[in-house]
């Protein structure tokens, strides 16, 4: 009778046991689609909220047209100054420049490991060359990838007569802004020679002029993003750049080699608009998303609750016998 009973009691503690398991297993199925359903329903407010940057730039719109008179034969000062997207063309690495120490550097040697953030400033212009600068540290100070461990930042003066003194300061001052370890040996300043700001600008499609009258430049705003290998990848237009398009864009760049598996999930939902020099959502894909998530939840719950009615119809059979 005794060893009937034990048998019994540990029939009774395995059921007991695999009831568990499975109760447990159901929870954590739960969790899963209750988590693709908060993830769906991000990318759905990220999507609402994914409204046009304010101070985009003459990229976007066409700049303000000059003080002279086209019909008295003088030249429009802003005719063909802009941006013109060369995505996925080569940028020619062998250029020589100056970095702010003054010493000789080739463009290739920022490339070939990481990503690289391109910028085409002058260091004394006295607005839209700073608000370029100073938009990108504030981006980049609020995404989590370091300069100089994800990917690099590489500034350029299209002015010929600047030097390396001035690219040094213009560094202190933003590099002291930025104040994550690393970030000098990975934020570049860069001077160099007429032939190779020409060759440069117009690999980039970055389109300028100087204006003797007022001694300054006038061009477009934006920064641009390359592969490690030097071919331009994506373009963000103004002067203020969205942290979650730059984070995307460096992960795209960097070919996937940056980043985490939400961010791959984001890139479903988001892609790349070269019209708009942002990243736009895709309707379609978030509504895939969305829709296999809730399925996925439908699914748990059925299956859940079949268990838990399972396990109490055999408890109440075992209890009657």
């Amino acid at each position: 009778m005794r060893i009937a009973m034990h048998k019994k009691q540990k029939a009774e503690s395995k059921r007991q046991k695999a009831v568990g398991r499975r109760q447990k297993a159901a929870v954590n199925l739960l969790r899963r689609s209750a988590f693709c359903l908060l993830l769906s329903a991000f990318c759905l407010l990220l999507s609402a909220g994914s409204l046009p940057v304010l101070g985009q730039g003459w990229a976007q719109t066409p700049p303000p047209l000059a003080s002279e008179d086209p019909s008295s034969g003088k030249v429009r000062i802003l005719e063909n100054v802009g941006i013109d997207q060369r995505l996925g063309e080569q940028l020619p690495l062998d250029l020589t420049f100056r970095d702010e120490s003054g010493a000789d550097v080739r463009l290739g040697d920022y490339f070939g490991k990481r990503p690289v953030v391109l910028t085409l400033v002058y260091y004394s212009c006295p607005m839209l060359c700073n608000q370029v600068l100073n938009g990108l540290t504030s981006a980049l100070d609020v995404i989590s990838f370091d300069i100089g461990k994800e990917f690099e930042v590489v500034t350029v003066s299209f002015d010929p007569r600047e030097t390396a003194e001035l690219a040094r300061n213009k560094k202190e001052t933003y590099i002291q802004w930025y104040k994550r370890p690393g970030a000098s040996g990975g934020w570049h300043f860069l001077t160099g020679d007429k032939a190779s700001i020409d060759k440069l600008t117009e690999a980039a499609g970055f389109h300028y002029k100087f204006d003797p009258a007022t001694n300054q430049f006038v061009h477009a705003t934006g920064i641009m993003l390359a592969t490690p290998e030097g071919k331009l990848a994506r373009y963000f237009y103004g002067i203020e750049y969205a942290p979650k398009d730059l984070r995307l864009g460096l992960i795209e760049a960097s070919e996937k080699r940056i980043g985490n598996p939400v961010d791959r999930l984001l890139l479903y939902c988001f892609h790349y608009d070269p019209s708009a020099g942002k990243y736009s959502a895709v309707a379609m894909n978030i509504l895939r998303l969305a829709g296999v998530a809730t399925l996925a939840g439908l699914v748990a719950t059925l299956w859940l609750l079949r268990r838990k009615r399972a396990s109490q119809q055999h408890a109440e059979l075992g209890g009657a016998i």
